[in-house]
């Protein structure tokens, strides 16, 4: 077999391969500029770094280590009269059954259901012709008794004329004596029914008891009116005084307590004083625009509801308020006294303490313990903790620490009369 022609032969030099080429040296201006270059981004990047971060981090220490800002403002110290409200409802002071006192048919009425009606205004008329009819028999029992009297007086004297001739024995005079006692009598019987059937005839005409607003008739013309003085009599209608008018509303046993301590203390004027001025207002009110007094104080505590029955009364000349309305009053807690008076914003919860944050003068902020009372014209009354001297913080509580302090600005505490 024949070798290829190309083929080395094995006894020949091996083959030495090209040099690879030489790695030429870098250019030392380059690199120099390269490293200038590197220095000068590097100290600009220092340089802005101090200048500007760094004083943004110097402001925001010096802002965090600035007092925050707060209002401050001294309590309102000002004289009050507390007030204790309650729901209750109008009452009228004086209410009327109309009910017949004789039995008989009803003739006319004469009123329009719902009117006012005056003391002694004709209301209803029953039929009069039975109790006519018998006032007449009265009057005819009258004449027939007096003439038995009169006879009797006749036979008296004669029989005392013969009995001093002793012609009529004593007996006989008795007999004529008591006679005419016994006619006396019998006219005397006659002169009661006369009167007892003048009376039923005057009650077949029912007028107004009182003055007042009626309501509507419970009975028609054409019906059988069943009267008397029993319980048994039929209801006609009702009237009820509009002026003036009663308010009657339950007080606890709390505050009920609370008022006779303080009655007795000297430090209130007593409920049961019917000189004490309330207030009151309708359900749709929110002004206080009734004036009244107290009127009457109940003398136990229902114990079902631990609360006692009071009374107040209101002059209603215009007859706005009826009857079985709902409203509110107001009664004194207290007699007037000077009071110190801050915003509700003002008073933070500490669990069951409330606390109002205090500027010392020195601005520290120190927290203190209150005791709050009602809220009277939009500010809450402070009965304990504060006086007024004192600088407290009215804006700006969520950034004041105790123990720490605040740079406070002046405020002013303003209440809202009340109407």
């Amino acid at each position: 077999m024949s070798e290829p022609a190309n083929a080395p032969s094995p006894n020949a030099a091996p083959q030495t391969l090209p040099p690879l080429p030489h790695h030429q040296p870098r250019n030392p201006r380059w690199v120099v500029s390269t490293l200038i270059i590197g220095a000068i981004v590097f100290g600009g990047g220092y340089w802005y770094f101090q200048h500007y971060q760094g004083a943004a981090v110097q402001t925001a220490a010096a802002a965090s280590a600035a007092p925050p800002p707060v209002t401050t403002a001294k309590p309102l110290v000002k004289e009050i009269i507390e007030w204790d409200e309650f729901t209750g409802q109008f009452e009228a002071v004086d209410e009327v059954e109309i009910r017949a006192r004789v039995s008989g048919y009803l003739e006319s009425i004469h009123f329009t259901d719902g009117q006012m009606v005056k003391e002694g205004d004709l209301l209803f008329v029953i039929d009069p012709r039975p109790f006519e009819i018998t006032l007449t028999s009265a009057q005819a029992a009258l004449n027939s008794a007096k003439a038995r009297v009169d006879l009797a007086k006749q036979q008296l004297a004669r029989a005392d004329k013969l009995k001093k001739s002793d012609f009529v024995s004593q007996s006989t005079f008795d007999e004529r004596q008591q006679e005419m006692l016994s006619a006396s009598a019998d006219a005397e019987v006659a002169q009661a029914a006369i009167a007892s059937a003048k009376l039923n005839l005057s009650f077949t005409r029912v007028t107004a008891p009182m003055s007042g607003r009626i309501g509507n008739h419970q009975v028609s013309v054409g019906n059988l009116i069943t009267g008397g003085d029993g319980g048994g009599a039929m209801p006609l209608a009702s009237i009820v005084s509009l002026d003036p008018i009663h308010f009657s509303f339950d007080v606890s046993e709390a505050d009920f307590l609370a008022y006779q301590r303080a009655a007795a203390s000297g430090k209130l004027t007593s409920a049961r004083d019917e000189k004490l001025k309330v207030f009151g207002h309708l359900s749709d009110e929110k002004e206080w625009s009734l004036e009244g007094r107290m009127d009457f104080v109940n003398n136990q505590v229902d114990r079902t509801t631990g609360t006692i029955r009071a009374r107040a009364v209101f002059p209603n000349p215009k007859l706005l308020i009826t009857p079985g309305q709902f409203g509110r009053v107001r009664i004194p807690g207290s007699d007037p006294y000077d009071a110190v008076l801050i915003p509700d914003s003002a008073i933070l919860s500490d669990q069951s303490q409330k606390i109002v944050m205090v500027v010392k003068d020195d601005g520290v902020v120190e927290p203190r313990v209150v005791r709050p009372g009602p809220l009277i014209e939009g500010l809450r009354v402070i009965r304990e903790g504060l006086t007024g001297d004192d600088q407290i913080i009215i804006d700006g509580l969520l950034r004041a620490r105790p123990g720490a302090k605040v740079a406070p600005s002046p405020g002013k505490i303003e209440a809202k009369p009340e109407n």
